[in-house]
């Protein structure tokens, strides 16, 4: 069963602090390990936090997580900052709100 539980998909250098604060770590080398992690993973957790460094190859599986309610996957910075985690939120909040509360560009 996925209620609560949450994971992070990323370089292994960059996940121990979610692994300090509970959260499954799933180290990940390359596009490729990504996907079949966040595929693996998703079936099991209700959040799943994911190095932005993937979550822009991995789009077309992103698409079809947001369609249902969980997964929730959230792309975060962390390893190579590419900056599609923080357009990834302010889209989601502005599609959500109507209005771009966070970063009002």
């Amino acid at each position: 069963m996925m209620q609560g539980k949450m994971a992070v998909v990323g370089p292994a250098e960059t996940i121990t602090v979610f692994k300090a604060a509970g959260v499954e770590a799933f180290p990940v080398t390359d596009e490729k390990s990504a996907r079949e992690t966040l595929r693996r993973v998703a079936r099991e957790h209700a959040v799943v936090f994911l190095a932005e460094e993937y979550a822009e190859p991995l789009q077309d599986l992103m698409k079809r997580f947001d369609e249902e309610a969980y997964p929730v996957v959230l792309p975060i910075p962390m390893g190579k900052q590419t900056g599609y985690g923080e357009e990834f939120l302010r889209a989601s909040m502005e599609r959500a709100l109507g209005v771009d509360i966070l970063f009002q560009k």
